[in-house]
Order: structure tokens, then sequence, then C-alpha cells
């Protein structure tokens, strides 16, 4: 009778199973369900990395079966208990010859549309339009360089909420591949992407646009794309960058020429009316609110939104020593960041939103009035950089 039950339940539990498995379904722009091969992608340049993938597995799998399929024969016919006896020949030019130029037409026939590949991918010259992806731990900051979407600047963050990494809710559709500011470029147009970063190295990479470019600090590198098809398309970072490098998710949205111009002039309106004035006389209201909402988007993965931290590697802010410290000292670890340490730098806010994080850091959780310098103004970060 037990085992019956134990059946039974094994037989509910593989009945869920496959219920929770037939309701997942392919991610558009993203990864398929039990995808093996590689993706065909919406650029030239994909097009050809998946053939060339094709191209040289048949070619080693024609060459495996050849070689294997003589050897296996060879060791069957001519085996000893049949009465085979080794020749005793050394040299045969014929053999010679051919075991020299076969794979030498054959590594030729490899390498040349492999070559011509990937000098395509090297060529970023005459891009329509250039664009600079800075990977930070854990997010991407992406810099239109020139159209008409120069000057526009964001930093583009996971989107998915806490509560379903942590399996409180339900997994979205797009579960770690969702981003609040997806990159923005036109269909049809040559995108050169010069990529870097911040801290440590970290890689762009969108399967269906064949790009792929390690990020490392220091250094300028780029690549570049020519979407075919107008749609979304997802990456991530390929390079293990820390402990959130599962969520730093790269999302591509490719529109028509028009819907990309009215989205720069938006994003251009929006900009210019948000940017900060850091010689405004701010009010600590102000700087509370701007900071509350750059804590969320910034610091709430590690520090938690309640500022209990995740021990060892992010200490708690709620009655830090460097909170409630001297303003100079907190100021410095959140340009320079510290070294040995997961706590990177974040330079690349400005000085309002600086301070406003700093200023909230210091007033939140039971802090305000047990530390000193409970306001830092933009003036100040502004002095320290």
């Amino acid at each position: 009778m037990m085992k019956l039950k134990g059946y039974l339940l094994s037989a509910c539990a593989l009945m869920m199973s496959g219920i929770a498995h037939a309701q997942v379904q392919d991610m558009p722009g993203g990864p398929r369900v039990n995808q093996l091969n590689l993706d065909v992608g919406v650029t030239e340049i994909a097009r050809n990395i998946a053939w060339l993938h094709w191209m040289m597995l048949i070619i080693c799998l024609v060459i495996f079966v050849g070689v294997f399929g003589v050897m296996f024969y060879s060791i069957w016919a001519h085996r000893k208990s049949k009465g085979a006896k080794a020749a005793s020949f050394h040299e045969h030019v014929g053999v010679e010859v051919a075991w020299t130029v076969i794979p030498f037409l054959i590594v030729i026939g490899m390498a040349l549309p492999a070559t011509r590949t990937v000098v395509a991918m090297k060529d970023t010259s005459n891009a329509d339009i250039t664009i600079k992806a800075t990977g930070y731990q854990w997010k991407w900051g992406y810099e239109y360089l020139d159209g008409p979407a120069a000057g526009v600047e964001f930093l583009s963050n996971l989107a998915t909420p806490r509560a379903q990494i942590d399996n409180i809710e339900p997994k979205g559709e797009f579960y770690l591949m969702e981003v609040d500011q997806p990159l923005v470029v036109p269909v049809g147009q040559k995108v050169r992407i010069v990529v870097t970063a911040a801290d440590v190295i970290h890689s762009w990479m969108v399967p269906d646009l064949g790009v792929k470019q390690d990020a490392i600090p220091g250094f300028l590198r780029d690549t570049w794309f020519r979407a075919e098809q107008v749609g979304t398309y997802r990456g991530q970072c390929t390079e293990l960058c820390g402990k959130d490098h599962a969520f730093m998710p790269i999302v591509v949205q490719v529109v028509s020429q028009e819907d990309y111009v009215a989205w720069a002039n938006v994003k251009q309106t929006k900009l210019a009316g948000m940017a900060d004035d850091p010689n405004k006389d701010w009010s600590t209201a102000e700087l509370m609110a701007r900071g509350e909402s750059i804590y969320g988007a910034q610091c709430v993965a590690c520090h938690q939104a309640n500022g209990g931290g995740l021990a060892p590697a992010f200490p708690a802010l709620a009655g830090s020593q460097i909170v409630m410290g001297p303003m100079a000292d907190h100021i410095e670890i959140m340009l320079k960041g510290r070294a040995g340490t997961a706590m990177q730098s974040f330079a690349q806010l400005n000085d309002v939103e600086l301070a406003g994080v700093i200023t909230y850091a210091r007033q939140a959780w039971g802090n305000a009035g047990t530390g000193v310098d409970p306001v830092v103004t933009p003036l100040q970060v502004s002095e320290s950089r």
C-alpha cells in the first residue's frame, strides 16, 4: 500500500512537471524552449555564423565517419584470427602527398568563408549610428554619440521584480530578460556599438543580431549590426562578472526610421526637461525624493529596501559607520568604490543623483538625527570629484 502511494505521488509530480513545462513558451527575441542550435538571427552576420557552424560541423562529421570507418573496417577485415599479416613497406609517395594535400585543402575550404565573415564582423566603418555601451556591476549604460539621439544617455537595469527572483511570485514571460530602458535603434541601418566597462570584464551579446563583444575596463572595442526586421531582441552579459552576473540582460528594440526619430525627439525633450541643475538650492525633501528613486534603481538589489544588506558581501546601511560617519568618506566610497569588495564606483551618476542617494541613505531606516552631516549637497559632491 505504501509503495502504491509512492508511485501515485511520483506520477502526480511528473504530471505536474509536464504541465508546468507545457506552459513554458519560446521567448520572443530570446531563448527558445529546448533550443539546441544557433539562432538564425535577423542580420547577415548572424546567418553567416549559423551557416559556418553547419558547414564545419558537416565537414568534421564526414572526416570522423571516413577516418573511423576505415579504421574499424581495417581492424575487422584484417584481424589476426583471419590470418592477416601486416605489410612491411616503409614509404609511399602517393599516401604522403594525399595526407598532406587533402587536409590542406580542407583547412583552406574552412578558412576562406570563416575569414570573410570575421573580417566583415570587424568592419565598423561607415556606420549610420554610433552608441557607446558601458558595462557596470550589474547593468548597462548607453550613450548615443551621433544621429537624432545624439547626447541621449541612460542606464538599462533589470526590470524583473525581486519577488520573482526570490520565488515569491510566479516567473514572468521575460524572466531575467527584461529591462526598464531598452536600447532603441532603427531598422536597416548600420549600428556601431563601442563597448567598454567601468569595473570588471563584461560582454555584450545579442544572439539574434550576431553580436558578441567583450567589454574591458580601460579599453574601447567596437562591433556592429544591421537588423533587417523590426522587433525586440534579447541577450545577456556573457562574462562571469560577479554576484549578479545573471541579472544584467540586454534588450535591443529595432523600430522603423520614423519611430526611431520620434523616440529620439521624445527622449531629447524629456532629458532637457529633467536636466539637473547642480547650482540649484535643493531642499532636503527634494534630495530625499530623488535619492529614494536612485536607490531603488541602483542599490536595492544589494543593500535591500530596508537597508539591511546581504551579509557578508553587502553590509547593512542602517546604522553603518560609513553612513553615520563624516560626509567626505561617504562621498568618496560612492565615487571610487572600495577595492577588494563588491562595492563599485557610482561616478557615472551626476552630482544631484549622488547627493540625493547619499542624503537618502543618511536619513532613511532610522539613521536621521544619529549621524553627522545628514544632508549632502550637489556642490559638495562636485568638489569631491
